[in-house]
């Protein structure tokens, strides 16, 4: 393999990749360095942030580069929802993906974003406050969504460094 290629909103996507690159030996780039860095057709690690269940910056990653293995961060726990994001991403079946979880801060965001997710936190922590016989998942979204959350980890990246060496 080449290199990681990763997409970033908030950062927690480019922490994940200098820890997987500090991991594997590979250089780390964001879709903008890596255009003037890695060529064309080479063998990757692509790293996206989830939004609506798609793996943000994939397609584009997948036309220009082979995605050897995809890692989506998002709000969720790491190892959850992956079959929902492959199949919305469209993310073929060979192509191992990993869902990590990173951080949230509605401040990070930007744009369309911010907004976008500011009603889907009101829309979720008035839900999810209501019920009264919540999951311990529930428990841990409605946390974060109100308090925000630090969990991006080494650890997290445990199942994709097995896989990358098995790879090897």
């Amino acid at each position: 393999m080449k290199a990681i290629i990763y997409t970033t909103n908030t950062g927690s996507t480019a922490q994940y990749a200098k820890m997987l690159a500090e991991q594997t030996g590979l250089p780390a780039f964001s879709m903008e360095e890596a255009k003037s860095k890695v060529e064309a057709g080479s063998e990757i690690i692509y790293l996206g942030w989830i939004m609506a269940a798609q793996v943000k910056g994939y397609k584009a990653a997948a036309k220009k580069y082979k995605i050897k293995a995809v890692c989506a961060v998002g709000m969720e726990r790491t190892g959850t929802r992956t079959e929902q994001i492959r199949e919305k991403t469209s993310v073929p079946v060979a192509i191992p993906l990993f869902t990590l979880q990173g951080n949230f801060d509605v401040k990070k965001l930007h744009g369309i974003y911010r907004l976008m997710m500011n009603l889907m936190v009101k829309m979720i922590t008035k839900k999810l406050g209501a019920k009264t016989d919540r999951t311990q998942q529930e428990n841990e979204m409605l946390e974060i969504m109100l308090h925000g959350g630090e969990k991006v980890c080494a650890e997290n990246l445990g199942e994709v460094i097995n896989w990358y060496k098995k790879v090897q």
